[in-house]
């Protein structure tokens, strides 16, 4: 069984077990950091003049570290889709990708959208019902 120290011995939340410890920023990586920053205008200076003078890789680094990469769209589409059931839609969304009408990703969220349009319906189709059982629950009372 563990013994517990003593009450009134142990540190306050947010006091140090060793305030004349040694002082932030006196480690070598906070020196590192230090000497990096102080020369941080220097090595930008040279990382855009290497750029400039044809050095892809630093042109690659400033352009990574400053601008945001541009995400892929597929351009709109324009699909007829038949007026029958969700799996003749679906039936004519997956022509369209084998086709090379549409794009994969273009018929991965048409599928998908497709598949939430049929849960949107089938909800309905119970609100429906329920609604036509308590109809006639109510008339038979």
């Amino acid at each position: 069984m563990k013994k517990k120290p003593p009450q009134g011995h142990g540190w306050k939340p947010g006091q140090s077990g060793n305030p004349k410890g040694r002082p932030k920023g006196s480690g070598d990586v906070a020196q590192i950091r230090s000497a990096i920053a102080a020369r941080v205008p220097d090595l930008l200076e040279a990382m855009m003049q290497r750029a400039l003078d044809g050095d892809v890789g630093a042109a690659r680094l400033l352009l990574e570290r400053t601008v945001a990469p541009l995400k892929a769209t597929d351009m709109a589409q324009p699909l007829n889709l038949p007026n029958g059931t969700l799996t003749e839609q679906g039936r004519a969304v997956m022509a369209a990708v084998s086709a090379g009408e549409l794009a994969p990703s273009q018929g991965a969220a048409l599928m998908g959208a497709l598949g939430a349009l049929a849960r949107v319906a089938e909800v309905d189709e119970l609100a429906v019902r329920v609604a036509a059982l308590e109809r006639h629950h109510v008339s038979k009372s």
